[in-house]
């Protein structure tokens, strides 16, 4: 029954997809041919037809309804119509949208970068900092997990206060701080008392600031927090802090070589 349905599917191709000669020894060597033969076009419909009849064998399989061929052949159109406006969208997005990426510090000041992420699925949130030297190196690196924070702004100046504590006992005195958070970043180089709830933080921050030879705060897109970032998830899966001295993270790998192979070229 569901190769007949198969077939009436393949007849619901365009001609020259109808009539593909058979026989080939394997499918390496019929996507060969269909390489040579198809255009990009006729060889992506093909493509897809291939996944819908394999969707719905497995759903038949498991107890699912057999669809009319026609609506499978109407489906496979529909997937590549959705598909094609998704690869229109993506690449306007990538011509106009500008990827900020990570720089090393200038001289003997170490970058520290921070974010946070939020795990409402288990009430929680992690930290991710990350600092490095001048050539990119991994100083020390922190992730640490705490409770959630239905603030997002409060979340991230706790970060940065817990951060700001973390490199001095680290006993690093040259320091430029990053993140992501716009409005964070601009309260802690901002001179004015802040008299937000939050007010009293960014006092310890600024209290904890004039201990260091320098120190400058950097806001930066997301996409040149991704080390940060990468550590911040992964604070999920710890059950209260985890430091790393002058190596790589495991959970950074990705990203660091990524920002090395980047900043290098």
């Amino acid at each position: 029954m569901f190769g007949r349905a198969a077939r009436d599917v393949w007849v619901g191709s365009k001609g020259r997809l109808q009539k593909c000669v058979g026989g080939q020894a394997d499918f390496i060597q019929l996507f060969d041919e269909l390489t040579d033969r198809l255009t990009s076009e006729e060889l992506e419909i093909i493509l897809v037809q291939c996944w819908i009849i394999w969707n719905q064998r497995n759903s038949v399989l498991h107890g699912g309804i057999l669809q009319n061929p026609s609506q499978l052949v109407q489906r496979v159109a529909k997937l590549l119509e959705e598909y094609k406006e998704v690869q229109g969208q993506l690449a306007i997005s990538t011509h106009l949208g500008s990827v900020q990426l990570w720089e090393p510090p200038v001289g003997l000041i170490y970058k520290v970068n921070v974010d946070v992420a939020a795990f409402a699925g288990i009430n929680a949130s992690g930290i991710g900092v990350v600092v490095r030297n001048e050539r990119g190196e991994v100083m020390v690196s922190l992730v640490a997990k705490g409770p959630l924070m239905q603030d997002s702004e409060e979340a991230e100046v706790l970060a940065c206060q817990k951060v700001l504590e973390f490199v001095v006992d680290a006993s690093f005195t040259d320091l430029l701080l990053e993140g992501d958070n716009m409005s964070v970043m601009k309260s802690i180089t901002s001179i004015r008392s802040n008299r937000s709830r939050l007010g009293h933080i960014y006092e310890d921050i600024h209290c904890i600031a004039v201990g260091f030879r320098s120190f400058s705060v950097n806001f930066v897109k997301h996409s040149a927090n991704s080390v940060a970032h990468s550590l911040a998830k992964f604070a999920s899966n710890v059950d209260d802090e985890l430091v790393w001295l002058e190596e790589s993270p495991p959970p950074t790998l990705e990203a660091l070589h990524f920002n090395s192979h980047r900043f290098n070229q």
